[in-house]
């Protein structure tokens, strides 16, 4: 049975760190890219951050330089170490697997991703 479940988030100032996990189990995330998303109420999920299997990583522009995706292919765990928090960042946070491409790709659709966990809420205060 697949199941993620993603972890770390919290309440914290800006500045702050944080690093948050996302932890697979079902099936192995090796095989799949996995981005990390994010969503506020009343806003699209917006996609922060994707590790390809070949260990390449894209970020979205908001979060380059402050964000770093890794993964853990041994543990089925993917982390987003996020540095520099600003209020701005505050969302929940999820991950998914695509389970139709093993590269990020900006073509690539939400339809694509699959395997969701509940999310870790992360709120930035000022």
């Amino acid at each position: 049975q697949v199941h993620v479940v993603e972890s770390g988030g919290g309440l914290v100032h800006a500045g702050d760190s944080l690093r948050l996990s996302c932890a697979a189990s079902g099936f192995f995330i090796q095989y799949y890219a996995i981005g990390w998303f994010r969503q506020t109420p009343g806003k699209e999920r917006e996609e922060v951050s994707c590790s390809s299997t070949d260990g390449s990583t894209d970020y979205a522009d908001s979060v380059k330089g402050r964000f770093t995706i890794s993964r853990d292919n041994a543990k089925d765990i993917v982390y987003l170490q996020m540095n520099n928090l600003k209020p701005e960042d505050t969302a929940l946070y999820s991950c998914a697997a695509n389970t139709m491409r093993t590269r990020c790709t900006a073509a690539a659709r939400l339809h694509e991703y699959n395997y969701w966990g509940q999310g870790t809420q992360v709120t930035v205060s000022s």
